[in-house]
């Protein structure tokens, strides 16, 4: 059997995205999520999140709590419903069935009492690394909107031309003890971060393209770097708004690679995803991230999906 999580990580995950809406905001018109001081380009990581859980489902045939089901009738089933669809009367039971409630946790009631799990598994917000800019396509349809018309009726939808969006996590030691977190659901929570993300294909997500993956094992209880994702930045020679492509910049790590040779006796091993197609640089060196940090005498383990 897996082990239960006993020492922290950090995870950084680089992904982007081209003429799609990584993540609506319902509340104004669906349109991509923007800081409006920075125009930088939000992900909640209730999106990521929900990213792992339907691969975790759709693809592993692992068991997902929070997930949409839906009664004969087709109304969308309530966590009650969902309880008694899987027999859960205890946190155990809970735990034991569903690998997001391991991961993620989650607020449910068994038997009239309420039960809090605090996940393991946390990603702050993600950010794009560059400015972004909005845009607003028509289009139309070949249905009319009324009946007895004979016209198709308007489409509108927002876009983002290019976002390379950034996301940073911590895997909690101390929680994973609550939900009985193991080092195999982590392994399936890395592959469902970069396959997921590939195989998200509905009309707003397709071409979503994995970029880098990292995972910074701990030897010690309790530490973490953290801000990992303030360790790299994007240089181009383009200004942001132009970007359309992985080829229009570098990803300078120069930063981050500094900060965990600095660190190397407090960290156990590093697993690393890259796409070839991510140029890495430090300061104005092309670079293999992977070399680099074995160089510094770093085990990184190469994580191929």
């Amino acid at each position: 059997m897996s082990e239960i999580v006993s020492r922290r990580s950090e995870i950084l995950f680089l992904y982007d995205v081209k003429d799609i809406n990584p993540n609506g905001d319902p509340l104004d018109e669906n349109k991509p999520r923007i800081d409006e001081e920075t125009m930088q380009n939000l992900v909640t990581d209730v999106r990521l999140k929900r990213t792992v859980r339907d691969y975790l489902h759709d693809f592993l045939d692992e068991e997902v709590f929070i997930r949409e089901v839906r009664t004969d009738e087709g109304t969308l089933k309530t966590k009650e419903d969902r309880l008694d669809d899987l027999k859960i009367k205890s946190a155990e039971d809970l735990t034991n069935a569903c690998i997001d409630i391991r991961l993620f946790g989650a607020t449910a009631a068994v038997k009239k009492r309420t039960i809090t799990l605090t996940g393991p598994v946390q990603f702050r917000i993600g950010r794009s690394l560059h400015k972004v800019q909005l845009k607003f396509i028509k289009g139309t349809t070949v249905y009319p909107s009324d009946k007895g018309k004979d016209q198709g009726t308007f489409t509108e939808m927002y876009i983002l031309p290019y976002s390379l969006i950034c996301f940073y996590g911590v895997v909690n030691e101390n929680a994973a003890k609550h939900t009985g977190l193991k080092e195999s659901d982590v392994r399936l929570l890395m592959e469902g971060l970069w396959n997921g993300t590939k195989n998200l294909i509905s009309r707003s997500k397709v071409g979503q393209m994995p970029r880098l993956l990292m995972k910074v094992n701990y030897n010690e209880q309790n530490y973490h770097i953290g801000d990992l994702d303030g360790m790299v930045k994007l240089k181009s020679e383009k200004r942001d708004e132009e970007l359309r492509d992985s080829q229009d910049y570098v990803l300078d790590a120069a930063t981050l690679i500094e900060t965990l040779k600095a660190n190397k006796h407090k960290i156990k091993s590093i697993d690393l995803a890259l796409d070839p197609r991510l140029n890495i640089v430090a300061e104005e060196t092309p670079i293999d991230l992977a070399e680099e940090l074995t160089k510094a005498e770093i085990p990184v383990t190469k994580l191929t999906y």
